[in-house]
């Protein structure tokens, strides 16, 4: 009798199996190679350079060279399994997951709000023994996934304000507001920078966009008046950028080392591994300013090589949007991709001084597991997309 009640549950595990290998193994549509290519090329380059960058600091206060190395591997294989998997699945399964994703990612930028300061920042929730949650990681898929979500549903009513401005700009709101509390100026830009994308693709009437700097306008007015935490630290942002040399030891330290770092490289570099500033001149070589330790290693030359890249993954994943087989899909790989790019012009912009220094990371490289996770899993997403692309042409 026991034998006869433990084989059903033997059989059912058996077919369990059966299922997750199937899942991963059965044949389906190959995905864009080129697009793939691209993301392995960043996400190695981003590692050595990672590694390069980071053993200086990582001995000084942790008292071993791979402190930053080792757990990004682990995020890589992690994420890089998510994209695999991701890859497989059909994407239109994110039609449900939308609302809930962004609800989820409200509650997490309200909890962020507790957590402990690091460089008069709250934007870590930290979780014992497994490390830190970065939420605005979390509300830029979120935001992606609704805003694809609302105009795949309502692309022909997109003219009307009611459909194709309101529900976005309240979206918009309720995060910028949450994130500037952190403060985080470079995720709020960025956050809103990919929804206005978005609702451009997407078919918002250009008048909205207008009256959206008017009332962008009037919110930083009211920032002023009822966010005073939030005046200083965006002026004394401001002056370090247009005078870093006049606080050279506080608020401008960061960007004139980052500017050392560059002009020290020359065409061809110093060649990997030996750049100077990575030895506790540059603050957080391992994160926001590591494309100044790649322009002083590999010079202009391979800071041109950074950003061909990031400009031929942009141009691939249009590639795919254009041959998507619905709007949710091509929405979604415009949104993924814009959001890589954008966040590397914003970085590149903040580490030459060209923009005020606002404190973001450069996708692929910058130490960060949450970051790279999500970003893998995004690519998954597109390499999805791009399957779907090739079995309808099939």
């Amino acid at each position: 009798m026991r034998q006869q009640k433990t084989a059903p549950a033997a059989q059912e595990k058996a077919r369990e199996a059966k299922g997750v290998w199937a899942f991963l193994t059965e044949k389906q549509p190959p995905m864009d190679l080129p697009f793939l290519v691209l993301v392995l090329t960043l996400v190695a380059f981003g590692l050595v350079m990672l590694f390069s960058a980071s053993y200086a600091v990582a001995m000084y206060r942790r008292n071993t060279p791979y402190a930053y190395i080792r757990p990004q591997l682990l995020f890589a294989a992690v994420g890089l399994t998510a994209m695999y998997a991701a890859s497989r699945v059909d994407y239109h399964i994110f039609h449900k997951l939308a609302w809930p994703l962004l609800g989820l990612s409200v509650v997490l930028l309200v909890i962020v709000l507790f957590m402990p300061e690091y460089n008069g920042c709250k934007r870590w929730i930290v979780l014992p023994g497994l490390g830190t949650l970065q939420p605005s990681e979390i509300a830029k898929f979120a935001v992606i996934l609704t805003f694809s979500h609302i105009i795949s549903l309502n692309h022909q009513r997109m003219k009307q304000f009611t459909v194709g401005v309101l529900p976005f700009g309240a979206i918009l709101a309720v995060l910028a507001v949450l994130m500037l509390l952190e403060p985080h100026l470079s995720g709020t830009l960025l956050l809103c920078g990919i929804g206005a994308i978005l609702m451009f693709v997407g078919g918002t009437g250009l008048r909205w966009f207008a009256l959206a700097g008017g009332a962008g306008l009037a919110a930083i007015a009211a920032a002023v008046i009822f966010l005073p935490d939030l005046v200083p630290y965006a002026t004394d942002r401001l002056a370090s950028w247009l005078d870093p040399f006049s606080d050279p030891l506080g608020d401008g330290h960061q960007t004139i080392q980052s500017l050392y770092a560059i002009g020290s490289g020359g065409a061809a570099g110093l060649g990997l591994g030996n750049s100077r500033q990575k030895y506790l001149y540059v603050p957080e070589p391992q994160n926001d300013f590591i494309f100044s330790i790649v322009c002083e290693e590999l010079g202009f030359i391979g800071a041109c090589l950074v950003i061909l890249l990031f400009m031929l993954l942009m141009l691939r994943g249009i590639t795919i949007a254009l041959k998507a087989p619905d709007k949710f899909g091509a929405l979604l790989t415009i949104g993924f991709t814009i959001q890589v790019v954008l966040q590397a012009v914003l970085n590149i912009a903040v580490v030459t001084n060209t923009i005020p220094n606002t404190g973001i990371s450069l996708p692929f490289f910058s130490s960060g597991g949450t970051s790279l996770m999500m970003l893998l899993g995004e690519m998954g997403i597109v390499l999805s997309v791009s399957r779907q692309s090739l079995q309808q042409k099939y």
